[in-house]
């Protein structure tokens, strides 16, 4: 089985995969603080029934350089015969990355339009819904022509609970209506119909400046925030939740000699 582990800012996601069939999977918080001896212990707590010796392949990605180098010493340790691949400049994904400095894009980012493309075809958008809300444009041919990022919902929540005086954090769910009726409500109508309408302008103007009707463009959302805008989203055409880890897996056959097996 292959173990796919998707570092992101706020929370980790980790899939074990049978050919392409994400047959388990986990989310725990990202601590950057974590060493790779620590990292192993929360793995082997996940992997029951001794799951771990059944691995015969890992790929990782990471938005956070630190536990980047944590996970490389943690597959160096324990994992010594197993094929690995951490994606990072320098590994092949297929992916061509049109932008002016290829090394900004996170590797996240650049999985995520392989695995879209590879699943949907193109052109297509990834709305990826965590820490931040990230929107990236895959050409018909598979490549990777740019996007945008915005502050994450419950970021942009938590900042306002923050700094408004007479403001809180509040839980994000959908609230009764859009017009609420007290301040708790109002923030959640505000945060998730906001951002509702920040995913729905921004997809609707990507796809303009592509020259291409909407109905011509698959929108494909991701992220752990994902579920909360489904249903209200007009331009969303699919939900992925295990994109990045399709990604990995991808990423991982494309790079692994068949001398490893």
């Amino acid at each position: 089985m292959l173990l796919a582990i998707d570092v992101g800012n706020t929370q980790t996601v980790l899939g074990l995969l049978e050919g392409e069939e994400v047959v388990d999977h986990w989310r725990v918080a990202t601590d950057a603080r974590r060493t790779a001896d620590e990292f192993m212990a929360v793995l082997r707590g996940l992997l029951a029934d001794g799951a771990d010796d059944r691995v015969d392949g890992i790929a990782i990605c990471s938005t956070v350089p630190s536990v980047l180098r944590e996970m490389r010493d943690m597959v160096a340790r324990y994992f010594r015969s197993v094929p690995s691949i951490l994606v990072e400049p320098g590994v092949r994904t297929g992916v061509p990355v049109l932008v002016d400095n290829p090394r900004e894009v996170g590797t996240d980012r650049v999985v995520n339009a392989l695995a879209a493309r590879y699943l949907y075809g193109g052109p297509c958008i990834v709305v990826d819904l965590g820490t931040a809300t990230t929107f990236d444009v895959v050409s018909e041919n598979g490549e990777y022509l740019g996007g945008a990022i915005a502050p994450g919902i419950e970021v942009s929540l938590n900042a306002l609970g923050d700094v408004g005086a007479q403001l809180r954090r509040v839980e994000l769910v959908r609230p009764r209506s859009v017009i609420a009726k007290n301040t708790v409500e109002a923030l959640q109508s505000g945060a998730l119909y906001g951002f509702v309408g920040q995913v729905d302008g921004i997809v609707t103007r990507m796809a303009a400046e592509l020259g291409r009707p909407l109905s011509k463009i698959t929108v494909i959302a991701t992220g752990g925030l994902a579920p909360l805008v489904l249903d209200e989203c007009a331009t969303i055409d699919h939900h992925e939740p295990w994109l990045t880890l399709v990604g990995l897996r991808l990423v991982y056959d494309r790079n692994i000699d068949e001398s490893w097996l």
